[in-house]
């Protein structure tokens, strides 16, 4: 096990969005009567990280900040969009930390006991442990100390794929490892946890009726 004391969170929240319509951030949007980004960063904020580190655009409005997060902005995450992850591990490594824990700011329900599942699975300095609804591992993925350099050398689209893919993974409910990429998946999860939304914004009310 990796202490958390020893790792860094670092949450991604700089996506484009370009599924999601011109929102400008699908952060933004209202879910269970918070910003839809927010939601993982309370989640996790009992759990005593080395750090937490941030990494938005311009796009997202959400102030990170009262909730324990260094906020570091990224004013290019389209045409790099690996740059949020070498971002985000590069203050790992000046930190000193043993390890990194890149979370999703789009997956709303991923949860604090999950993460601790994911430490516990962590055994080496080169352990890669990734999420996974037992069918396709994903993020929430921790990376120990080992592999630091490689996430810093990602460019372009590149991402940690192949690490997540070789690594250990941590099955869960499927539920909890939902990211929203669109509208409609927005307005179904919304339907699926009765959030208030799901009746008063407009486009929302098919998927509580259907």
């Amino acid at each position: 096990m990796i202490a958390a004391e020893d790792i860094v969170l670092v949450l991604l929240a700089a996506g484009k969005s370009a599924r999601f319509g011109d929102v400008g951030s699908k952060l933004n949007e209202p879910f269970l009567a918070r910003p839809l980004g927010l939601h993982v960063a309370v989640a996790l904020e009992a759990i005593p990280f080395k750090e937490r580190v941030a990494v938005t655009s311009p796009r997202c409005t959400i102030n990170y900040a009262p909730h324990g997060f260094r906020v570091m902005n990224n004013d290019d995450p389209v045409g790099d969009m690996a740059s949020s992850v070498r971002l985000g591990v590069a203050c790992a490594k000046a930190q000193g930390a043993r390890a990194v824990l890149l979370a999703l700011a789009d997956m709303p329900r991923v949860t604090a006991s999950h993460i601790y599942r994911l430490l516990d699975a962590a055994d080496s300095a080169d352990a890669v442990v990734a999420s996974s609804d037992g069918v396709s591992p994903k993020p929430p993925a921790l990376f120990a100390l080992a592999h630091f350099d490689t996430l810093c050398a990602l460019s372009g689209d590149q991402g940690a794929r192949d690490l997540i893919r070789a690594g250990r993974h941590v099955v869960t409910n499927a539920a909890e490892l939902i990211d929203v990429d669109t509208p409609e998946e927005l307005e179904h999860l919304r339907a699926l946890v009765h959030a208030p939304e799901a009746l008063t914004l407009p486009g929302a009310r098919r998927h509580a009726d259907g």
